[in-house]
Formats: structure tokens, C-alpha cells, sequence
């Protein structure tokens, strides 16, 4: 877990470094990282960039009624159209999850350019196979709102993992 915790702080660094932030040799730290790759505990390395650099000036948080699939078909239908979605439009889905809370069963992140595309694609995301178009509602972030506080890290996990109460970087 710390090895775990080094790497979501920054990943970029070599295993020589990692090593000595977790205080074993290098090729333990080689070692461990491809076994937790092969365990599934570790699913990709990548960086988290300025959403607003990219040109991205909304966050969605939108909420799905419960709608679930009744049967394998509709499950299928409803997987075939959200990866449709994703190749057809310009929708940027972050994370798509079931769960519960809010009188809701699914909940969607995507990031868009502006209101008009965010608006453009929410009709998309209501014409899904199996979701109801009444049920949908979405929680939207300004982007450029200079009071955001934090719009997305693993810092914070990753110093909650190695039982640190503040990231300070």
C-alpha cells in the first residue's frame, strides 16, 4: 500500500526513487509493481491534467434514475449505447457507476467544452437505450470558477493510504 500510495503521488519517478521513498531495494519495488499490475490493483498509470488547459470549461455530475436493465438483452442494448456514445459524440465520461442515493441508480462525470455541447450531448445521454428520460439530472461545474477547491487528485488518497492527514504538495 505504500508502494501504491508513492506512485498515485507521482508516478513519473523511477523505481530507484520509489525504492528509497518506501525503503526497500529497486528491483522489490520492479517486482511489486508488476505483480500488483497482474492483480488488477493497479489499472493504469496516467497524469491528471488542467481540464480548464484543455479547453474543457464545464464538469458534469449527472444522475440517472433507476432504470436497470430487466434482462441480459436490455443490459446488452444499454452497453452497445454508451459505447456508441463514446465513439459517435464528443462526450468525455470520466467515470460511469451504478449506486444509490438521491433516488438515483447511475451516476455520470463527463467534461465539456461549453453549455451548448453539455446540453447537446445530455439529450444523448437521455436517448440511451433503458434510461428514463424524466430521471436525469445533472449537477453542473464551472470550470473556471476560481472558488473550486480541488477538481480532481489522488494525492489526498494517497496520503490517507500512508496514514498522513495532509498532502502538502
Amino acid at each position: 500500500m505504500k508502494l501504491i500510495s508513492e506512485l498515485m503521488k507521482n508516478s513519473r519517478r523511477s523505481d530507484r526513487e520509489l525504492a528509497k521513498a518506501v525503503g526497500v531495494s529497486q528491483p522489490t519495488v520492479s517486482r511489486t509493481i508488476d505483480k500488483l499490475k497482474k492483480e488488477g490493483k493497479i489499472r493504469e498509470f496516467t497524469m491528471i491534467p488542467d481540464f480548464k488547459q484543455l479547453g474543457y470549461n464545464i464538469m458534469a455530475v449527472t444522475f440517472l434514475g433507476k432504470q436497470e436493465p430487466e434482462n441480459e438483452t436490455e443490459r446488452t442494448e444499454l452497453l452497445n449505447g454508451v459505447n456508441k456514445m463514446e465513439r459517435e459524440t464528443f462526450i468525455c465520461n470520466l467515470c460511469v457507476v451504478n449506486g444509490i442515493g438521491l433516488q438515483k441508480g447511475r451516476m455520470v462525470i463527463n467534461l465539456f467544452k461549453d453549455y451548448s455541447t453539455y446540453m447537446e450531448n445530455l439529450r444523448v445521454i437521455k436517448a440511451l437505450p433503458n434510461v428514463d428520460a424524466d430521471e436525469v439530472e445533472s449537477f453542473l461545474v464551472d470550470l473556471n470558477d476560481f472558488r473550486n477547491f480541488r477538481i480532481l487528485s489522488m494525492a489526498q488518497l494517497a496520503y490517507a493510504m500512508s496514514g498522513q492527514t495532509n498532502a502538502t504538495n
